[in-house]
């Protein structure tokens, strides 16, 4: 029965459900697209190409590995964790002879991986290009249309692809920038894939060329096992395992060989499940606020029909079920709608973080049920808790006293939610406090948003007093306005609930969007402001290609120059992982300075190594301790602490020997060279003019460049929450437009005392401007406070990076957003006749 008569409130009241449905179906949605980003982190495909033809593939293990044991009342307990490396793992050549005795292998095909950029005006289409040797190209199968395979060290063979686009036929040169100098060779030969080919361009050489380029004597990246026509795959695949037992090596088939052919999409997995979840999870707690917020405000709009039910005999538990079957209802529709809409909005994020380059292509947008049925779940119960929560008073009062309210707002909120008012502040300082000591991105940046969410919310509990005490603050300047500003105060005063029910999502919008835009340009701003101080060098030589070749290094110094080649990647001690540099030892202090604080650069030599006060610290390091840690390809090695600087932010955490890093990476060209010279600028590009696509920038010009390159990078982090901030500002305008439209019978009272139209529009607009400038200093606070506490974490300096014009902006655009929401329906409502309006039943 009573699911009946909540069918029937909700068909009789559409206009009413129609805030609450717009709510709940955006947070469905908002929660589906991370929700499929998340599924494609878990669940994506990752297509092989060139191991198309290799049933079995044999590669190295691509994770560092930690086995912790403890002894607890006579039992023994053993945890494994594995965390990815950053660079591909190599494994030894010698293993094609156990796997070439393997039973049922007919064939085992070394494969050799590296870098080698075609230096063509066309470039590759947005392809990588790699180098193989030619007799890996049995692994797709790659087939000559054209020439003949490479026999000496100056052939090439290409593929129809690179060919068709750069017009390239046997006979033609092509310069091939790869792991050394670039070189120019020979075409000899086109080849086709039986394969579909879509995301590499390949180009095979001469098996000693490839192995001269790859640079890893004596290992190879991997090795397809052919089995023989008859045997069962699966068997084999089971008789690889069982010959490299005792290795590191990994056997993959299926889907499972994708991952090993692109590295980078298996990496990209990692970051979208970090990504989704961060994002899923911030998108949860603000919709949960927002809609227990517009809820509330429906409720509210209600009282007096619910009072009418509990004085004529309905029991708290009737009121609570009916409130509770119409969310239901009204949840069902809305996240039914949301979820179909959040499909093809996931997949839209998918595409633009490809875009960005924040995620391989290779890496395929999956769609499962997972997502829309957790979206669809998650409404139902978002919205059955806020009509039970928002339902709470009006159950819990005697029937007159219900009656009573129905007219006249409470004097002051009740004590419980105060005291949650109060929690949630208090919850919400410990959490900026915590802020100030997380000194890594990955661990204070979930906490900043969680800070402002739980701020937020304490702001929505006390959200009554603190309209009343702007409504104190406020009356002077808004008597002098005249009529409507004496209006708009009574309102502020006798309304206080209505009030902060938009001051809610307004102060949201404000500190969250004050809050993800300034994060990035805080954490940039010191990074680049530590490397400009960092920087002795009068030049810096970049490469618009892969990086800097050595040759142009040794070209320098026989001039007689300093140079520092400086080479990145990420390693890891133990689990933890970071940022780190190689860095030429000699003539270092010349070009190099990340402020040492403890040991001295002169110790810095092959062997050893410099860490980041931060590092030092997390690992308990200091100079002359020996640390072990893993390289970017899964090789341990141990150091000696050399050097403690604190200019961690600018250059990476730990530094080491260029040649010991570019050993140990897929691109073991420098990203740029620090040049100290008495030369000019033209002189040094005299140099290196044998050298295409180098820059030789001032440190001045070469620190533009790297704000641009961390611009990309925040605007992968502006999409993520871009999306939170859309659905935050959907709610500031649906919470203003339900909370203005149930006011057409004041304005019409107000019409029949003498109100002309002007003037109630003129209150409408003061009572906006005040809540918006309430929301103003609050989200503005907010935000503060957690930008001062991320920068001293992350910085050690209480002072984040601040746009002045940006934080207007948003403020503008917040209250155009709430003027536009306001005066919509403000002059809807006043386009009826007050005394229609006035007479009619409610």
């Amino acid at each position: 029965m009573m699911l009946r008569y909540a069918l029937r409130t909700v068909r009789a009241r559409k206009a009413g459900f129609l805030g609450a449905f717009l709510a709940l179906m955006c947070a469905a949605a908002l929660i589906t697209a991370c929700g499929t980003l998340l599924d494609t982190g878990l669940r994506g495909t990752i297509r092989t190409e060139r191991y198309a033809a290799a049933p079995v593939i044999v590669s190295g293990d691509q994770y560092v590995h930690r086995t912790t044991v403890k002894h607890k009342k006579g039992r023994t307990k053993a945890k494994h964790k594995a965390k990815p490396i950053a660079e591909r793992a190599w494994i030894p050549e010698r293993l094609s002879t156990r796997l070439a005795h393997t039973p049922g292998v007919v064939r085992v095909v070394p494969e050799l991986t590296f870098l080698a950029e075609p230096l063509t005006p066309t470039g590759t289409g947005g392809r990588c290009a790699y180098g193989h040797a030619w007799d890996s190209a049995a692994l797709t199968p790659y087939r000559l249309t054209t020439g003949r395979a490479p026999k000496v060290a100056g052939d090439l063979v290409v593929d129809s692809d690179l060919a068709a686009r750069a017009h390239l036929r046997p006979g033609d040169r092509l310069t091939v920038q790869s792991t050394q100098a670039p070189r120019s060779y020979r075409i000899i030969g086109i080849a086709t894939p039986a394969t579909a080919v879509r995301h590499q361009t390949s180009l095979f050489f001469t098996a000693d060329e490839a192995r001269r380029l790859a640079a890893h004597p004596g290992q190879v990246t991997a090795f397809g096992v052919l089995p023989a026509k008859s045997a069962d795959p699966e068997r084999v695949r089971q008789a690889v395992v069982k010959a490299l037992h005792g290795t590191t090596a990994q056997v993959s088939t299926g889907d499972a060989r994708g991952p090993v052919e692109f590295l980078d999409a298996a990496a990209a997995r990692v970051r979208l499940v970090s990504m989704g979840g961060a994002m899923g999870g911030t998108s949860l707690l603000v919709a949960a606020l927002v809609v227990v917020g517009t809820f509330a405000l429906t409720v509210q709009q209600r009282h007096r029909e619910l009072a009418l039910l509990r004085a004529l005999a309905a029991t708290p538990g009737q009121i609570r079920k009916l409130l509770g079957r119409e969310a239901l209802i009204v949840g069902a529709v809305a996240g039914a709608c949301g979820a179909l809409l959040g499909l093809p909005l996931g997949a839209w994020l998918h595409s633009r973080f490809v875009a960005l380059g924040a995620v391989p292509d290779t890496l395929e947008h999956t769609v499962g049920v997972f997502p829309p049925l957790a979206a669809l779940a998650a409404t139902l119960l978002g919205a059955w808790a806020a009509a039970r929560i928002a339902s709470r008073r009006v159950t819990r009062i005697r029937p007159a006293e219900a009656l009573a309210e129905a007219r006249t707002e409470r004097t002051r909120p009740a004590w419980g939610r105060i005291a949650a008012g109060l929690l949630l502040l208090v919850g919400g300082v410990v959490l900026v406090v915590v802020l100030t000591s997380l000194r890594t991105e990955s661990a204070s940046t979930p906490v900043t948003f969680l800070a402002v969410v739980v701020l937020s919310t304490s702001v929505a509990l006390l959200g009554p007093l603190l309209v009343k005490a702007a409504a104190l603050l406020l009356a002077g300047p808004l008597r002098l306005t005249g009529h409507g500003g004496r209006l708009a105060t009574a309102n502020l005063r006798g309304n206080a609930a209505r009030m902060a029910s938009v001051v809610t999502p307004l102060t949201l919008l404000i500190g969250m969007t004050c809050t993800v835009l300034f994060v990035q340009s805080t954490l940039g701003d010191a990074a680049r402001s530590q490397a400009r101080e960092g920087v002795r060098a009068d030049w810096v030589v970049s490469a618009q290609g892969p990086g800097v070749p050595g040759g142009a290094a040794q070209r320098l110094r026989a001039r007689h120059d300093t140079v520092t080649e400086v080479v990145r990647t990420t390693v890891r001690i133990g689990l933890d992982k970071y940022p780190a540099q190689g860095v030429t030892p000699a003539g270092l202090t010349r070009t190099w300075d990340p402020e040492v604080t403890a040991g001295a650069l002169d110790r810095f030599a092959p062997g050893t190594v410099a860490v980041s006060e931060l590092a030092a610290e997390q690992q308990h390091l200091e100079p002359g301790s020996t640390v072990r840690l893993t390289l970017g390809d899964g090789t341990p090695v141990t150091l000696t602490v050399a050097a403690v600087y604190a200019r961690g932010l600018g250059f990476g955490d730990l530094a080491f020997a260029h040649d010991l890093v570019a050993r140990h990476v897929d691109n073991p060209l420098a990203s740029s060279l620090l040049v100290v010279t008495t030369r000019t600028q033209r002189q040094l590009a005299t140099t290196l003019r044998e050298f295409p696509g180098l820059q030789i920038l001032s440190p001045t010009a070469a620190d533009d460049l790297q704000a641009d390159r961390q611009q990309t990078k925040a605007e992968v982090n502006y999409l993520a929450m871009g999306l939170v901030l859309a659905f935050t500002a959907i709610a500031v305008v649906n919470t203003l437009a339900m909370s203005v439209a149930e006011r057409v019978r004041e304005f019409a009272l107000l019409r029949l005392a003498g109100a002309t139209r002007r003037q109630v529009l003129r209150m409408l607009r003061t009572e906006v401007l005040s809540v918006l400038l309430l929301a103003t200093s609050l989200g503005s606070a907010i935000a503060l406070a957690v930008l001062t506490a991320f920068s001293l974490g992350m910085t050690g300096h209480a002072a984040p990076t601040v746009t002045p014009l940006l934080h207007v902006t948003v403020v503008a655009v917040a209250g155009l957003l709430a003027l536009v929401a306001s005066a919509v329906p403000g002059r809807v409502a006043l386009r009826v006749r007050a005394v229609t309006v006035a007479t009619a039943k409610e």
